[in-house]
């Protein structure tokens, strides 16, 4: 069943708690040698992503519509959010995205499911955090789908921030994988907009299709990230097997739902099978399905680990690190606390960071010592 929430103070059910340095710490082996896994926020409800503002302060998306900020000892509701959140299956209050320029310009980006014509779809917001961080101010929807669906899954919904002042933003079929070949439907989708939602002009279907759309033929990515170079990548969800790990170039299509390396759930065959002419190979693909969301590139005091791709695993728990060139999986990063890790980034202090839907909590992965 759908609902609207508007999130308010009232409507706590649990208190997130920042984990202080008495909390019990874990150990793990890994290639790279010891780790340490710290929790730093806990108590969290159903979270899906993370980010951090210059002065160290945690921002945590939990799906049910709340926005957590989290700093020095306490954790505080941020208010201010859209009052059209459609709470329903895989919908919500989804990604954060915190631009570098933040300290001047104090902007948040938020995905989110919002009611559209025909149903959820999904929206970016755009909205100012105040002074003392507890609100969103000036808040307003820079973009939509040009409409949605009745299905209540495939909304993608990642945001990564690109050069000049533009954002990436993944949208998923909405359960119709043939509009992911259609460049006049958003469904499918890698977009491209201007950090005021306006269009940049070089994008590749401008005049030819709807002009936000950067790549197609997607059919759930729910992790992409940027590597050090500037190249945008995607991971997406396959059906049964074919979970894909895409380097993302404009204009291109990436095949689904014509070519797959999964099967539909029934087993039966997905399209044309698994290359077809104007069509783009995935750069790594895991079968059977791990189910991934979450990606980063790792950029901290592990040298082993440099330039590597870092990806949760939601169905399997772990955290999947890919290396190389092509990239490819060469660890799985397995520990209690790995239960359906939604979202991986790097921390201010060069720590990984990870969500896990199991234990409700954040957690940072370093080396000991």
């Amino acid at each position: 069943m759908r609902h609207f929430i508007l999130t308010t103070t009232a409507s706590l059910i649990l208190t997130p708690l920042l984990a202080s340095q008495s909390v019990a710490q874990s150990s793990i082996t890994t290639e790279a040698g010891p780790m340490r896994i710290t929790p730093l926020v806990q108590g969290l409800d159903e979270p899906w992503g993370v980010d951090h503002l210059p002065d160290g302060t945690i921002l945590i998306t939990e799906r049910a519509g709340r926005l957590i900020a989290a700093r020095d000892g306490s954790t505080t509701e941020v208010a201010g959010l859209p009052d059209d959140i459609v709470v329903d299956g895989q919908g919500g209050l989804l990604d954060i995205l915190i631009p570098a320029d933040f300290s001047e310009t104090r902007d948040v980006y938020l995905t989110y499911s919002k009611q559209l014509r025909g149903g959820a779809g999904t929206a970016v917001y755009h909205a100012k955090l105040s002074e003392d961080g507890t609100a969103l101010t000036d808040g307003h929807t820079i973009f939509q789908m040009d409409r949605g669906s009745g299905t209540s899954h495939h909304f993608g919904s990642r945001l990564v921030e690109g050069p000049e002042d533009t954002l990436f933003i993944t949208v998923g079929d909405r359960g119709n994988g043939d509009l992911a070949q259609d460049v006049n439907r958003h469904n499918g989708k890698v977009l491209r907009i201007h950090r005021d939602g306006s269009v940049p002009q070089d994008n590749p279907f401008a005049g030819q299709g709807l002009p936000e759309v950067w790549s197609y033929g997607h059919r759930n990515p729910q992790g992409a990230a940027m590597d050090a170079s500037g190249q945008l990548w995607t991971v997406e969800h396959g059906a049964k097997g074919g979970d894909e790990v895409n380097r993302i170039t404009p204009g291109t299509n990436y095949g689904w739902p014509v070519i797959s390396y999964g099967t539909n759930y029934n087993g039966s065959k997905i399209g044309q099978g698994t290359e077809a002419e104007g069509m783009a190979q995935p750069v790594f693909y895991w079968d059977p399905s791990i189910a991934p969301s979450g990606m980063t590139f790792y950029d901290g005091p592990v040298a082993d680990w440099q330039g590597c791709a870092f990806i949760g695993s939601l169905k399997f728990n772990y955290i999947s690190r890919l290396c190389g060139d092509p990239l490819a999986e060469v660890e799985r990063i397995e520990a209690e606390e790995t239960g359906r890790v939604r979202d991986v980034t790097m921390g201010p202090d060069g720590s990984l960071r990870f969500l896990s839907v199991i234990e409700g909590a954040l957690y940072s992965l370093s080396p000991e010592g």
